[in-house]
């Protein structure tokens, strides 16, 4: 008989609320420094950056935070993602802990990093914004920023590191192709 390895979930089994984990902290996390000031930013600071949305989430203690219906709707084209067990790690760790990993990679993106790039394109669009700007080094974010951008109608400019902007066409090649610059 052999132990299970792969768990998949039901799409009726995602989760409807993010975890915040302020809430179950023993004190307060230390807060964000203002570099020119080294005072603590208040929403006034970010509001430059972010949609107000998106900063109430950063200073909330609320321990769920609703996850939008038309975010859960993208996160179904690839969530849940497989979870597994780690039965080789624990035995030669020894531990008794039971350890498991996600597989992210079956995002169109193919990294985690779409669970965090289409809530804030949603955010950003419900604001009103029109058009992202980002950075990406080795392009998993800008192919993540660019999918959300055309998820949500987002114009979407995406600078990335020369050297893998040569070394790296493809993630290149996948960004233009969700419409990105």
């Amino acid at each position: 008989m052999s132990t299970q390895t792969k768990y998949l979930l039901q799409e009726s089994q995602m989760p409807k609320f993010w975890y915040n984990i302020q809430a179950d902290l023993p004190k307060p996390a230390p807060a964000v420094l203002h570099p020119g000031t080294l005072q603590p930013i208040g929403p006034d600071d970010l509001a430059p950056l972010f949609p107000m949305s998106l900063i109430m989430q950063e200073v909330s203690t609320e321990r769920e935070i609703e996850i939008p219906e038309p975010v859960r709707e993208v996160f179904r084209l690839w969530r849940p993602a497989p979870l597994f067990r780690a039965h080789r790690l624990e035995q030669v760790l020894g531990t008794p802990a039971k350890i498991y990993y996600k597989y992210e990679g079956v995002s169109p993106a193919g990294s985690h990093k779409p669970n965090s790039a289409i809530p804030q394109a949603w955010y950003n669009a419900q604001a009103g914004v029109k058009r992202l700007v980002t950075e990406t080094g080795a392009g998993q974010w800008g192919s993540s920023l660019a999918l959300a951008g055309q998820l949500f109608g987002l114009d979407v400019t995406i600078y990335q590191v020369r050297v893998s902007y040569d070394q790296k066409p493809y993630r290149r090649a996948l960004m233009e192709t969700y419409g990105a610059r």
